[in-house]
């Protein structure tokens, strides 16, 4: 990403964190908003442009708080609010197992960009499981509204997806890392 363009980038993050303001991850006592500037930290790093990078910060942003696509429209562009939503579960009032299996169905013929954001999401997330697995073992599962065999499948859906899509770099090395990461967690 150029200088130039980073105050976008500032301009989402302080978006975010007001978005994301009293949310914590879970079963921790940190902020969320570490988990957004997590994605935008992988994105960065794998030299996405701008717009994807934006995604990164917002992609939690009209899931899981009173922020709408309009708002990132309005406020990002088009391109951000497309990435953000291609990001975003369907139906979030739907059952999990339902949100899941129609989330996975939509990577399916996802953009390139969108999987770049979502993978970037999936990986940061299945780190901070990790960790969080390292410290509290099996006691980690009652944090989720599902147990470990639904999350086990839910990954191991994310990672076909993401083997079948995913075919160049820096999607591909994401990949190889995110099912590393799963497969540490959730390997018997």
């Amino acid at each position: 990403m150029r200088r130039r363009d980073k105050y976008m980038l500032f301009k989402a993050i302080e978006f975010a964190a007001k978005a994301h303001s009293g949310q914590f991850r879970k079963a921790t006592n940190i902020p969320y908003i570490i988990h957004p500037l997590g994605v935008a930290k992988i994105l960065i790093e794998c030299g996405c442009s701008e717009e994807i990078v934006v995604a990164g910060v917002l992609h939690d942003t009209v899931e899981d708080t009173p922020a709408t696509l309009d708002q990132i429209r309005t406020e990002f562009g088009e391109q951000v609010a497309k990435l953000v939503q291609g990001a975003s579960e369907p139906n979030k009032k739907d059952i999990w197992e339902n949100r899941k299996r129609q989330f996975i169905e939509s990577l399916k013929t996802a953009s390139q960009d969108v999987l770049m954001v979502v993978i970037a999401d999936k990986l940061d997330n299945i780190r901070s499981i990790r960790d969080d697995y390292a410290k509290m073992d099996e006691e980690l599962w009652s944090h989720f509204s599902r147990p470990k065999v639904k999350q086990r499948w839910y990954f191991q859906s994310l990672v076909e997806v993401f083997a079948n899509r995913l075919n160049r770099e820096p999607g591909v090395s994401l990949l190889k890392e995110f099912q590393k990461e799963a497969e540490e967690v959730f390997t018997p």
